[in-house]
């Protein structure tokens, strides 16, 4: 079971430390002011398994931190999973994923370990420049190659971003090409459906900082780069996400289909992170 590149992704940028400074943004992204930097721990369990899947268990955590860094958006995700089969057999699959994000959504720098079993099992770092023609990635793992990316690509946190302006406008499909830095494949196309349209605040008794904020459910589908220039990508997907984003940009309610499995995510901790700026 392939789970490099789906264990690592969510439209949110990630943090390592170690990273220079970003090149400074000339003007961020609209919106990019609502994005909450915070800390966050989701609690991870097995959701469904598909007719016919060895899956019978699956468990673990995500740590989640992204920070105000200015003109950037830093971050670092941590996830380990542990899946077990019908014989027995468990494999505890990590992924530790960073990105620093232009807030202009000019530049990526990125670095993804992923490790099962132990093992390393993939390496990708480097970075990325986007421009109205797409962008050039630079790749320093898993070798030094470089590629480049389609007209329209965008980020992970402007990806987040503008999907949420996509839901309080009113509609109801964001398609756009995406590149995260979780894979040396490039970017994806990316299909997200907004269910149910911009929702009013609700109360929330386990964060109450979320009480009074709007929010919207989305589901992402990622699929391999369609090269006929069409747009959205293959007909099936390499890997899907349910969520609810606040308009903070806080998700705290995730389904993540593996295809053979399904993982429900909950949040468990938030922590507000106050910005230098």
């Amino acid at each position: 079971m392939n789970l490099r590149r789906r264990l690592a992704w969510l439209p949110l940028a990630a943090f390592l430390a170690g990273f220079l400074p970003a090149t400074p943004s000339l003007a961020a992204e609209p919106g990019s002011e609502n994005m909450l930097a915070h800390r966050a721990a989701y609690r991870l369990k097995l959701d469904s398994v598909r007719d016919n899947a060895s899956i019978e268990q699956a468990e673990g955590i995500m740590l989640f931190e992204v920070i105000d860094a200015c003109d950037a958006w830093a971050s670092r995700q941590r996830f380990t999973l542990l899946v077990g089969d019908r014989d027995g057999n468990i494999v505890e699959t990590t992924s530790d994923y960073a990105t620093l994000e232009a807030k202009d959504g000019s530049s990526l720098r990125f670095s993804l370990t992923q490790m099962t079993g132990g093992a390393v099992t993939s390496r990708v770092a480097g970075e990325a420049s986007v421009t109205p023609q797409g962008g050039r990635i630079r790749y320093q793992e898993p070798a030094a190659t470089e590629d480049e990316l389609p007209p329209g690509t965008i980020l992970p946190m402007i990806h987040t971003i503008r999907s949420l302006a996509a839901a309080r406008a009113g509609q109801r499909i964001f398609v756009a090409p995406l590149f995260d830095g979780t894979s040396a494949d490039g970017a994806q196309d990316t299909t997200t459906i907004i269910s149910g349209g911009w929702l009013a605040p609700q109360p929330n008794a386990n964060f109450p900082l979320l009480s009074t904020l709007s929010s919207a459910r989305m589901r992402i589908a990622f699929f391999e780069r369609n090269t006929t220039g069409q747009g959205g990508g293959a007909a099936t997907p390499d890997y899907e996400v349910s969520l609810r984003y606040y308009e903070n940009g806080v998700a705290d309610e995730l389904k993540m289909d593996f295809g053979e499995f399904v993982v429900d995510g909950r949040l468990g901790e938030l922590q507000t992170i106050p910005s230098p700026c």
